[in-house]
């Protein structure tokens, strides 16, 4: 027995349907320290830890804490056992108040009288909401909370159970940098206190600056764990991927055609004012900035998911109205969301029915379905895109974060778009799926279409896009062409260290 050792899984394996998920891990995490696993979406790092967190039982294998085997069957009792998971797939009930949401399965009941101490839940939600300096009433209800907001509570009612286990499944995938400093000071704080921390992350700066333990996992099973100081960043990737990615970013030279869209003086009173930019044939066009900066809600007005106050658009040179989502596909223009799980999937229904949803007239004909057609259809795709399914009927929830990015890109190209809106389009993804999306990005651009790319990694900016634009509080504060692109111009841009300077590209 090796006291120093908080949590052991021995010989676990897990299967699903035309899948083995897991097999024969072991795997344990110290007393007081960060252990951060690593792999490519679909190598079983989250499967692995929804059996400790209870979610999934494994077919076989042992867990172990403290070193005394434990039987986990549901997420209570992963509770009551000391541990709390941040899942990157954001589930919540859009509904509840935030202050319902921190004490979900738990709320303090009166010794008197068995009811909801709601004065207690009032109270301990503001000492929580304070400590972390986050500007939310305990009574506002999620549906009205960006993602950021609602990754940002998530960690803080996984900290407040106070718990000795947390496992963190991409926790700053939707958040701020000034939100991730103050979670990794948090770390910082746990680990002190003696907790472990288990941390599931694609970003290789956050790897390095915080692991203690690597553990790389790759089709469902342990390549290799070693001590961080033992690993470099060019050897973890070719653990991870099985090979050498020799070029992160694989950007073409594409010959730059005609506007294909140009937006004018696009408004919402306090959302974004006089947002004007445009896209040519074969570009793709950046999009930078900090979380609230507008981008993503400037985007939503495009495709008519929110209300436009003022503003003309015209797409192949023909102004266009677009009221509605509907318009907006009929009209050549097509958007991805940053958020999958809210916006983008149906979790319940197969991967097939997922990727002709928006192109049901392919598959119909006079009210007749022609499932032969659709599977040939969606084959082809998924054979373009390289989806990995068991088969086209798997349920998509099923599926990893990246591999659902894969569907929604498919879906997206059977509606054969003239402009693709990609917000955030790799979070949460691992740097193999990123090749895979960046290479696909690169052929849409090279048919001529026009690709619009929002995203809060600069370096992903920097090596995809032939122009940037830079928003700050809601209007678009710089262009950059490529030749000025740097990660510091563009800070200075979105947190106004530089005044607005449009049509300056000197």
């Amino acid at each position: 027995m090796d006291a120093s050792i908080k949590l052991r899984v021995s010989n676990i394996e897990k299967s699903f349907p035309g899948v083995k998920a897991l097999n024969k891990i072991d795997f344990s995490v110290k007393k007081g320290t960060v252990h951060v696993l690593c792999g490519e979406n679909g190598a079983g790092k989250s499967t692995l830890m929804k059996i400790i967190n209870g979610v999934y039982q494994p077919d076989s294998g042992q867990i172990l804490i403290d070193e005394k085997p434990v039987k986990i069957n549901n997420p209570m009792q992963a509770r009551k056992l000391g541990i709390s998971m941040i899942f990157q797939e954001l589930n919540f009930v859009k509904e509840l108040s935030v202050e319902e949401n921190l004490f979900l399965g738990r709320l303090p009941v009166k010794k008197i009288g068995g009811s909801v101490d709601w004065k207690k839940v009032r109270r301990e939600t503001e000492a929580l909401l304070a400590a972390e300096q986050l500007p939310y009433s305990p009574t506002t209800q999620l549906k009205d909370l960006s993602v950021s907001d609602i990754q940002m509570l998530e960690i803080i009612k996984a900290v407040s159970n106070k718990s000795d286990i947390i496992i963190m499944d991409e926790p700053t995938s939707a958040i701020t940098l000034k939100e991730v400093e103050r979670l990794f000071a948090k770390i910082k704080e746990l680990k002190a206190r003696g907790v472990s921390i288990i941390y599931i992350s694609h970003k290789m700066d956050e790897i390095f600056r915080i692991a203690d333990d690597i553990t790389i996992f790759r089709d469902g099973t342990v390549v290799d764990s070693r001590p961080k100081d033992q690993l470099d960043m060019e050897t973890l990737i070719n653990l991870m991927v099985g090979r050498k990615l020799t070029n992160t970013y694989p950007k073409e030279t594409v010959a730059i055609g005609d506007d294909l869209l140009v937006v004018d003086a696009y408004n919402q009173p306090g959302v974004f004012h006089d947002v004007s930019f445009h896209v040519k044939q074969g570009e793709i066009v950046g999009f930078a900035g900090l979380m609230g900066a507008g981008r993503t809600e400037v985007m939503r007005a495009l495709v008519g998911l929110d209300p436009l106050l003022s503003g003309r658009m015209s797409i192949k040179g023909k102004e266009t109205s677009i009221n509605n989502v509907r318009d907006s596909i009929e009209q050549g223009m097509v958007m991805l969301s940053e958020d999958r799980r809210r916006y983008g999937i149906i979790p319940v229904r197969s991967v097939m029915e997922n990727t002709t949803l928006s192109s049901l007239h392919k598959v119909f004909n006079r009210f007749r379905r022609h499932k032969k057609e659709e599977r040939r259809l969606v084959s082809d795709a998924f054979q373009h895109m390289k989806v990995k399914s068991p088969s086209l009927d798997t349920v998509i929830a099923s599926l990893s974060g990246g591999n659902q990015q894969k569907v929604l890109l498919a879906k997206s190209m059977l509606r054969d778009p003239d402009v693709l809106i990609l917000d955030e389009p790799t979070r949460g993804i691992d740097v193999g799926a990123k090749f895979e999306i960046y290479k696909l990005v690169t052929d849409m651009a090279k048919e001529g279409k026009g690709i619009i790319m929002v995203s809060s990694e600069l370096p992903e900016l920097i090596g995809m896009c032939d122009r940037i634009y830079v928003m700050a509080k809601g209007t678009i504060m710089g262009e950059l062409t490529k030749e000025r692109f740097s990660q510091e111009l563009i800070m200075k841009y979105a947190t106004g260290t530089i005044a607005n300077d449009r049509g300056n590209t000197d």
